[in-house]
């Protein structure tokens, strides 16, 4: 079983290897091995999640050492309960988006599914490697993949919300550097366990160095979990994007909401001295922000793709304000709402494609060009809304059959807005209820102001949504327009049922999976057994490690 953990790196790295020996005019072979190679990602990320579940277990960690070195002097890959569910909410979601995009988008531009794959190997990388300076080589990789996949299927407003985006993540990965350089410097480390054992070590002069390295770092990872006011570029870039492409940048956020959970309960732990609870504070109070110009943004905007952008921001606000309280059940109900919020995105912005595409068949309502801001009101004074649920007989239409693609369209609509507005009773309502309920239950934490103010700004940012999202559908599916019926593709909407399905799964097994999350979060909040499990990994004896472990070769006896 340790050597399964390195498998989703190798997995997707051998398929992008694969696939580019492929020639492009073989759609269809790319797309079937394409498609293989990710359904085996999301079964391999099945077995890791149960595996790192299974209470018989001796131990919570596994850990595996790619180069065969001692900790903390070789690669360390680390999968524990927090590792073990984003890899498998990354797979299911690159899965339905990949499912997507055979229906047209893999063929708009060269090197579609190489790309692809070598996204899902970053993203699995970040979420498995123990030290900083893997994570950042992850981050590059996720990164570029990232970059060709913004630009697939080209236009102006691809490359202009492309050039933004590479721009802000090359000044990140810059600020990463920095960072990571300054934390080795004070600490000789980037192994993050051994930084969690060396930073309560540091003397009091270096302190205030190690303080400003982690604060550089935090940066990079901000700019990534759009935190306000570093989050300028997440709204165009992800509204620019292919619906696929869109779908799976739901997820580079949450890799940037993964790295500061696992540092700051990793390495500001209460053991970590005065260093213990570091950032914390500015974590609150920038999710408390993300999330007001979330919520502000979704009321603001017209557009559905914008709306899934500013949807991805309220999120990553939520998620950063949970952090920031630093609270062992908040942490395990906000690791419920995470997958959700994700899954539900995701839907939306697969959605979106369809409900554009259905719109441009009428003349009258030529979707303005990706680049242009909303226009406010939404064109309800070019509607004809006079007599329009008449017939020419001045008889009410009742009883007048709705096509079966806009029913499906519509049902698939109301159950996005449900998840994203977190309204009953989908699992999007049970998550801020497990949320508020563990700022307001605990018996022996006070109820601080800023909590009442996140409590306040989850309930506010819930109502703007609803209200934003209501008004998007009043305009896509009531709005009367003469056009004929959207053609929706099994391929096409399959993917956004199945995500919906998992949310309402996730309703319906709410018990089981919090108690995984608490789980998680307990473990969390207890870093000693992830420092245990990484220092007791032990790299296997060989003839050229013989001698420096001190060990006789293998095959000869002492």
């Amino acid at each position: 079983m340790p050597h399964l953990i390195a498998v989703p790196i190798l997995l997707p790295l051998l398929a992008a290897c694969v696939l580019m020996l492929i020639s492009e005019r073989r759609h269809r072979i790319k797309a079937t091995f394409g498609l293989l190679a990710t359904a085996a990602n999301l079964a391999l990320a099945v077995l890791l999640l149960f595996w790192a579940k299974d209470d018989v277990q001796t131990s919570d960690y596994g850990v595996y050492l790619p180069g065969n070195w001692d900790v903390p002097f070789g690669i360390v890959l680390v999968l524990d309960r927090l590792s073990a569910l984003m890899i498998f909410v990354a797979a299911l979601v690159v899965l339905m988006a990949l499912l997507f995009a055979l229906a047209r988008w893999h063929k708009a531009g060269a090197h579609f599914h190489p790309l692809f794959q070598i996204q899902i190997m970053g993203l699995n990388g970040a979420f498995l490697t123990g030290d900083l300076f893997n994570l950042f080589v992850f981050f590059e990789v996720m990164l570029a993949a990232s970059y060709g996949l913004l630009l697939h299927g080209s236009g102006p407003a691809r490359v202009k919300a492309g050039l933004h985006y590479i721009t802000i993540n090359l000044v990140a990965s810059s600020l990463f550097l920095v960072g990571a350089s300054l934390i080795y410097g004070v600490t000789g480390t980037l192994n993050m366990a051994d930084l969690a054992i060396r930073i309560p070590e540091v003397i009091a002069s270096d302190r205030v160095l190690l303080h400003a390295g982690c604060a550089i770092l935090a940066v990079a990872f901000l700019a990534k979990a759009a935190m306000w006011p570093l989050n300028f570029w997440l709204v165009p870039a992800y509204a620019s994007a292919s619906a696929p492409s869109a779908a799976v940048f739901a997820l580079l956020t949450k890799v940037g909401i993964y790295v500061l959970l696992r540092l700051s309960t990793l390495l500001f732990s209460q053991d970590a001295g005065e260093s213990a609870g570091f950032g914390s504070e500015w974590l609150l109070w920038g999710g408390l922000a993300t999330l007001t110009f979330g919520a502000i943004g979704m009321l603001a905007s017209q557009r559905p793709a914008r709306l899934g952008g500013f949807a991805v921001v309220v999120s990553s606000g939520t998620l950063m304000a949970v952090l920031g309280l630093s609270r062992q059940d908040l942490t395990a109900s906000a690791l419920y709402y995470l997958p959700v919020s994700t899954f539900a995105v995701a839907a939306f912005f697969l959605l979106t494609e369809l409900l554009d595409r259905s719109r441009q068949d009428d003349p009258e309502r030529q979707r303005a060009p990706e680049d242009e801001e909303d226009n406010l009101p939404f064109s309800l004074a070019e509607l004809e809304l006079h007599g329009a649920n008449l017939d020419d007989d001045e008889e009410p239409l009742i009883g007048r059959a709705i096509p079966a693609s806009t029913a499906l369209l519509g049902m698939a609509f109301i159950a996005c807005t449900l998840l994203l507005a977190g309204l009953p009773p989908f699992s999007g309502f049970v998550g801020k209820f497990a949320m508020l309920t563990s700022l307001l239950a605990s018996p022996t934490t006070h109820v601080t102001s800023s909590s009442w103010v996140f409590m306040a700004l989850v309930i506010t940012s819930g109502l703007f949504a609803l209200v934003a999202l209501s008004r998007a559908g009043i305009r896509f599916f009531w709005a009367p327009v003469d056009r004929p019926a959207p053609v929706l593709r099994v391929v096409e909407f399959l993917p956004i049922a199945l995500l919906v399905a998992l949310c309402v799964l996730f309703t319906v097994r709410a018990e089981a999976v919090l108690r995984y999350t608490s789980a998680t979060a307990a473990a969390l909040y207890h870093p000693r057994g992830y420092i245990d499990a990484v220092f007791s990994a032990r790299p296997l004896v060989t003839p050229t490690n013989a001698e420096r472990l001190g060990v006789p070769p293998p095959g000869i006896s002492q």
